[in-house]
């Protein structure tokens, strides 16, 4: 096939099966591709950029996402389930390529600029084949130098798709990037709900990920606020339950530090939160920060009066471990200055 212009040309490598399937708005294509520069009239003398086989797992994409790349779209559009198609794209339709390319490796797992063995009439090494850019210490804006190339110099390239599966809107849960604002705002909840059925299974370390998406969710929604604006402070008077869930998931798994990061930054928009006081005391006596922990039990004491009794049975044993360990301290230190 090609367009009006002559722009994108294809060609069947393998047929695949059934009849055309309907892409529709919001269906989720998964396939896997392959990004060539062609350096002769045949495939085989293309220069490999980007192989997905390489990948963690093979790219997907929305339609009607307004992805970054709409020749993809175009192209995709016209194959076959478990079709293998070449396509040659003009530079004019390409000018994304190298951003598109950067957020693939990143969130598929590819890193790109791989240096490795050639196969015989192959070159793996992506663009550092068509100079000196692998020696090239400014990978620029794109964080590669085979892409920085690219961006500089354009080219037509040469795209090998397999269509693995085509998912209707509705048949399958849309990873973070794919949520519009008010899909990500409305997930945040159900991912807190979600983190706590496993928190009551103990699987903490499940939970902690569920706490830690909505986490996440939250902060892409709150960069596009004005600190201290209403929708701003909403938002991250939602992450509060959130940091203190995952903070104590941390704490059963005894990763303090993060303990006391996530704990400190509940207390630092809720001066007063005696849970956040209670576990970043917890965590800061693991770490042995016996003046923090000190500080944090007292001022725990100085706001509930019901946890008096708690917080002198965490001090008494807080002293006794410091008297313990200090008198240790003391018996090795007499040892090194008189020796027997």
């Amino acid at each position: 096939m090609a367009n009006s212009n002559q722009l994108i040309e294809k060609k069947i490598l393998h047929p695949g099966r059934g009849d055309l399937p309907e892409f529709t708005d919001g269906s989720k294509a998964i396939f896997h591709f392959r990004t060539q520069v062609k350096s002769g009239d045949e495939a085989e003398d293309a220069v490999v950029i980007d192989d997905s086989h390489s990948f963690l797992r093979p790219m997907e994409f929305i339609f009607g996402k307004k992805f970054k790349l709409e020749a993809w779209e175009t192209c995709i559009k016209t194959m076959r389930l478990n079709e293998v198609a070449q396509f040659t794209i003009d530079k004019s339709l390409l000018g994304s390529y190298p951003l598109v390319s950067k957020m693939v490796r990143s969130a598929f797992g590819g890193g790109g600029d791989h240096k490795h063995e050639e196969p015989p009439h192959h070159h793996c090494c992506g663009m550092m084949a068509l100079g000196d850019a692998a020696n090239n210490r400014n990978v620029g804006i794109f964080g590669h130098p085979d892409l920085e190339r690219l961006a500089r110099e354009p080219r037509d390239l040469v795209f090998t798709f397999e269509l693995l599966e085509l998912v209707g809107p509705g048949g399958y849960e849309k990873e973070s990037w794919a949520l519009d604002d008010e899909e990500k705002l409305s997930s945040v909840p159900k991912l807190r709900t979600e983190g706590n059925e496993l928190y009551k299974n103990k699987m903490y370390k499940e939970a902690s990920d569920k706490y830690k998406e909505a986490l996440g969710r939250l902060e892409q929604l709150l960069i596009k606020e004005k600190p201290g604006d209403e929708e701003w402070s909403k938002l991250d008077d939602m992450k509060i339950p959130l940091l203190l869930n995952y903070s104590q998931c941390k704490l059963i798994e005894r990763d303090f530090y993060p303990v006391i990061e996530f704990t400190t930054d509940v207390l630092k928009r809720d001066p007063g939160n005696v849970k956040a006081l209670y576990r970043r005391a917890q965590a800061h006596v693991c770490v042995w920060n016996t003046d923090e922990a000190k500080r944090d039990y007292e001022r725990i004491r100085s706001l509930d009066t019901s946890l008096v009794n708690v917080v002198d049975k965490r001090l008494a044993n807080l002293d006794a471990e410091i008297k313990r360990k200090d008198k240790i301290d003391r018996q090795q230190l007499a040892g090194k200055m008189f020796p027997k």
